[in-house]
């Protein structure tokens, strides 16, 4: 995807400002032009501009001086600036402040355009180093191994057809399937593929700063806004942006999400000033988004916007047939890290996974495998290895009670009091071993009645 680069050029001279002016609309850029700084400052706080062509002899305010301005409004909007022979060192001066290049009169559309084209693409590193730099420091939680079963398949046929699309897409599913993976699936094949993949963990954001999060601010908008921040749609543009864990948001970000879908623009908390984006929106949740519609929870506008493709990802229990594939993929990855190679499991461990319910999915598999690797004394895993935090396979949430099969909210129950024992008592730790919101932790704590 492609953005329109918008081009100020503030200069006196008219034959300048036209033949700029010119040059940038047979490129495809849209320009603005301004005869003076105080003209040239009004529009730049009026619009969002790419870059910024600034000659520094003006008739009213010194080109320092706007170039400061500039500085401090955005500061990651490159300032091309314009000089005489007679004042390059001014041009060298204003560079030492943060300008980015600089054309020395007169010039040709020639320099005017590469030196543009190189500023440009400056910016546009600017952002993709953003990005980059956070998806190094991200840790992929769990994989996803595509399995043999029919849910799937159907899963995956709809992702090839709407890879394609510009469509926004709605995954749902419970916590663990995989909603992330299948939404990387999704960008990896579009269009999008080589523009960044921004994701939002919506539940882990605090209310207050969500929408500088998402939308970024300006800097000395609020207490502690000590610099500009770009938000996530920013540093997505071009690109495709996730949500995860959509329903956490309140009404009133639900309202600010509805207008940057509508109008394809987002503005920084603390500025009147519009910044256009061109991204794609994937949303995912756990919850039942229509249920909530109903209880006057998530705007119904905001959630036909977000399901006009809606993918349900199954849960493990319903895909069976995929568990010891799965077994088998991390075996392998948490097997090389731990310099162990284990080749088979045994028929009684192969029965106690394929019985267990996994309320914790694909996640809680891939940390029961890693465990049991990392536990096992050899290059056999033991039964007692698959069990949490050294529980006696007596007590195993896999074995059967009474000779009876357990039902599943016994078994929940039942591995959260584990979990949050062998944490003693940490809920934060336990939510994240678990791979839930503390949130949702604690409906649950609550509804078991666990002390």
């Amino acid at each position: 995807m492609t953005e329109k680069a918008n081009i100020l050029v503030i200069d006196d001279d008219e034959a300048i400002r036209d033949s700029c002016s010119q040059v940038f609309k047979k490129e495809g850029y849209s320009a603005k032009t301004a005869k003076d700084g105080t003209e040239g400052l009004k529009l730049f706080k009026k619009e969002f501009f790419h870059a910024v062509l600034l000659d520094l002899k003006l008739p009213d305010l010194d080109g320092m001086e706007i170039l400061s301005r500039i500085e401090e409004e955005n500061p990651e909007t490159p300032v091309i600036i314009i000089t005489g022979f007679a004042t390059i060192e001014s041009a060298v001066e204003a560079m030492k402040r943060g300008a980015s290049d600089y054309l020395a009169k007169p010039f040709s559309p020639e320099q005017l355009r590469v030196i543009t084209k190189k500023v440009l693409e400056s910016r546009k590193n600017f952002f993709e180093n953003i990005y980059l730099r956070e998806e190094l420091e991200k840790k992929s939680e769990f994989d996803m191994v595509i399995g043999k079963s029919m849910e799937m398949d159907k899963v995956l046929d709809i992702v090839r057809r709407v890879s394609s699309s510009e469509s926004t897409v709605l995954i749902t599913g419970e916590s663990g399937t995989g909603k992330e993976l299948i939404a990387r699936e999704i960008h990896n094949h579009s269009p999008r593929k080589n523009a960044p993949f921004v994701v939002v963990d919506c539940g882990a954001l605090v209310e207050t700063l969500f929408e500088s999060e998402l939308f970024g601010h300006v800097k000395g908008s609020f207490t502690g806004a000590y610099e500009t921040k770009h938000g996530r749609f920013e540093v997505a543009n071009g690109g495709t942006i996730f949500l995860d864990e959509i329903s956490i948001m309140s009404l009133n970000i639900q309202a600010n999400l509805l207008r940057v879908i509508q109008e394809r623009e987002i503005t920084r908390i603390g500025s009147t000033k519009p910044i256009k984006v061109d991204v794609r929106i994937l949303a995912a949740t756990n919850e039942n988004l229509a249920d909530l519609v109903r209880k006057g929870k998530f705007r119904e506008d905001l959630f036909y916007r977000l399901s006009v493709v809606p993918v349900r990802l199954p849960s493990l229990r319903e895909r069976k047939e995929d568990i010891l594939l799965l077994v088998e993929h991390f075996l392998q990855k948490y097997g090389r890290r731990a310099r162990k190679k284990i080749n088979s499991l045994s028929s009684a461990i192969k029965k106690a996974l394929m019985e267990y319910d996994w309320p914790g999915n694909i996640r809680e598999l891939e940390n029961t495998i890693e465990r049991a690797v990392v536990l096992s004394k050899g290059d056999e895993i033991e039964l007692e290895d698959l069990v949490y935090h050294g529980i006696s396979s007596s007590s195993s949430l896999f074995h059967l009670a009474g000779g009876k099969y357990k039902n599943l909210e016994d078994i929940e129950k039942e591995y959260i009091k584990t979990v949050l024992k062998a944490q003693n008592g940490n809920k934060s730790r336990t939510a994240k071993i678990l791979s839930i919101d503390r949130k949702t932790l604690m409906a649950k704590i609550k509804k078991y009645k666990i002390q």
